[in-house]
C-alpha cells in the first residue's frame, strides 16, 4: 500500500479534503465530496484505498452523472490543449506522452479521430496517457473507435479511474 506524500486525507475537513481532492476526477469535485461524506478514517490515508472509494463512487453514479464527467475531459490534442486551457494535470499527462510534439499531419489526424469519436459516441476519447506516447495514442484511437457505444463508455470510465489512480499518486 502507498501512503500519500503531501497530505493525510483522514485528518482534512471537508472543504480543505474537497480542494485536494477535487480536480482527480476532472472538473468533477462530486466525487470529492462523496467520498469524504463516506466517512474519514486512517485506511483513507492509503492512495489505494482512497481510489478504490473513488472508483466505486463513479462506477455507481447514475448515467447522467457518468457522462458529464467523461465530457468533463478534453479532448487529446484538441483545441484546449493547442491553447493551453487545460488543467494542470491534463498539460502534464498530454505533454508526458509527447503530444506536444506531433507534427501537423499528426495533429491533423488527432482532430479527424476527435471529431469521428465524438460524432458516433457523443463524448471525448478517454485514455490514460501516462507511459504512452502519440503513436501508441494514435493506434488506441483507430482500434477503439469501432468499439460499440456501451463497451466504449464502460472503456472510458475505467481510462478515468486509471487515469484518477496517476494523479493520487502524485501526491
Amino acid at each position: 500500500m502507498s501512503t500519500f506524500q503531501t497530505v493525510k486525507p483522514s485528518t482534512l475537513s471537508r472543504d480543505a479534503f474537497v480542494k485536494a481532492f477535487a480536480d482527480i476526477y476532472e472538473h468533477s469535485p462530486w466525487v470529492a465530496e462523496k467520498a469524504f461524506d463516506l466517512g474519514q478514517d486512517a485506511s483513507i490515508d492509503q492512495i489505494e484505498t482512497l481510489h478504490q472509494r473513488m472508483s466505486d463512487i463513479l462506477l455507481s453514479a447514475d448515467h447522467a452523472s457518468q457522462l458529464a464527467l467523461i465530457n468533463a475531459h478534453p479532448d487529446l490534442a484538441g483545441k484546449a490543449a493547442v491553447q493551453g486551457q487545460l488543467t494542470a494535470a491534463s498539460t502534464e499527462e498530454q505533454s508526458g506522452a509527447g503530444i506536444h510534439q506531433c507534427t501537423a499531419e499528426e495533429f491533423s489526424r488527432f482532430t479527424e479521430l476527435n471529431d469521428a469519436y465524438k460524432a458516433k459516441f457523443k463524448f471525448p476519447f478517454i485514455m490514460a496517457v501516462k507511459g504512452s506516447n502519440r503513436h501508441q495514442i494514435l493506434a488506441a484511437f483507430e482500434t477503439r473507435i469501432h468499439n460499440p457505444v456501451d463497451t466504449e463508455f464502460k472503456c472510458a470510465l475505467a481510462q478515468i479511474n486509471k487515469i484518477a489512480l496517476f494523479r493520487l499518486l502524485t501526491l
